[in-house]
């Protein structure tokens, strides 16, 4: 019998006794070098990158302002007409491109045209008048001319038989009878010059006026100006170049009212070479923004392309104060919010070929305030 207690047979090894304890372990081989630098070089580099990284942020914070409440405007001219009528021809349709001066819709323009015409023989009528009115107050210093004379054959008279009165040769009647004829020339020379005064305010007070000059005749030609300006106005056109929208009302037959009355819409033109993005920055954002500062622009659009723009101004007020029904804060249950104030940023890229911007797409913003932009 063995020692520990069993049977041991002839010829076999001994068994070994456990006296406790874990049995032993095979050495582990050591790591490798290259192992071991990689993890130091990545747990020296986690506090570089903080460093680094806080460092940024220490440089830069509170030198931007960024707002993604943003977007693209254009300005955009609403077309409405001058004169009233019926619509006999629209020569655009939406979204198409137009130069200045070209022809957007033709209102029916015939009854201008007889307008003018009325108005052509209206300034010949006038100038015709003005004419008579010369030749009357030629005839008004004629007759006071002959008056003139007749009164001073009267006068002569007069002294005659007052003279041959006064010998005693002459009749008392006779006397009467020339004194009271020299009492009518008076009256006729006094008539004769009211109508010369007449015939010459007539012509303006000036009796060498000029027929255009003629107060009548300048009126005539102003009404005739309006019929020709009325008559071109029946051809709507073009005030800038851009592109078209809002044709949809437009219909050959239907008609325009007066703009006096009822100024009506027809079309808008959206000018597209004049292009520039609405920043609505919160109010907080404002202390150190100023005009000319340098801002980056990102187009929803166009992901991924960043435009370079300034700073171009800052509104008065904030976009609240300017609505249609402004917030009234003097109220008991008044809950402060921060307000945004709209700002201009013109884009200071020239444009690529394939990248066109439209009025209202959504874009962000974020502006510099290191300085006045350089560009």
């Amino acid at each position: 019998m063995s020692a520990d207690g069993g049977d041991k047979r002839p010829g076999e090894p001994a068994i070994p006794v456990k006296t406790g304890g874990r049995p032993p372990e095979a050495a582990s081989p050591p790591p490798a070098p290259a192992r071991r630098n990689r993890r130091f070089y990545i747990m020296a580099a986690v506090p570089v990158l903080l460093v680094l990284v806080g460092g940024y942020f220490w440089l830069t914070g509170g030198r931007t302002a960024s707002t993604d409440n943003s977007y693209v405007h254009q300005d955009k001219v609403t077309i409405t007409a001058d004169v009233p009528g019926r619509i006999v021809k629209v020569a655009v349709d939406s979204n198409q491109q137009v130069a200045a001066g070209d022809l957007l819709l033709q209102i029916d323009p015939e009854p201008y045209r007889i307008a003018l015409a009325q108005a052509d023989a209206a300034v010949a009528t006038a100038r015709l008048s003005v004419e008579q009115l010369r030749s009357a107050y030629q005839q008004a210093l004629v007759a006071q001319k002959t008056s003139k004379d007749d009164l001073t054959f009267k006068q002569k008279d007069f002294d005659r038989q007052q003279d041959l009165l006064n010998k005693g040769v002459s009749s008392q009647a006779t006397y009467e009878q020339v004194e009271n004829d020299l009492h009518t020339d008076q009256e006729t020379v006094a008539k004769a010059d009211e109508q010369v005064l007449a015939a010459l305010a007539a012509l303006g007070g000036d009796a060498n006026i000029k027929t255009d000059d003629h107060p009548t005749v300048l009126a005539a030609l102003a009404h005739r100006q309006q019929a020709a300006l009325d008559l071109k106005n029946t051809s709507v056109v073009a005030p800038v170049a851009g592109v078209v929208a809002q044709t949809g009302s437009l219909q050959v037959g239907g008609y325009v009212a007066s703009p006096a009355a009822n100024p009506t819409a027809l079309l808008s033109i959206v000018e597209a070479s004049d292009t520039w993005v609405e920043a609505n920055f919160k109010e907080t954002d404002l202390t150190k923004m100023v005009p000319g500062q340098c801002a980056d622009v990102w187009i929803d659009a166009y992901p991924g392309h960043k435009f370079a723009g300034v700073v171009e101004s800052i509104a008065a007020g904030t976009g609240a104060e300017f609505s249609l029904l402004p917030a009234q804060n003097a109220t008991g249950n008044w809950v402060k919010v921060v307000q945004r104030v709209p700002v201009r940023i013109k884009i200071a890229d020239k444009l690529p070929d394939n990248v066109v911007l439209r009025t209202g797409l959504s874009a962000s913003v974020t502006v510099d305030f290191a300085g006045k932009c350089s560009s």
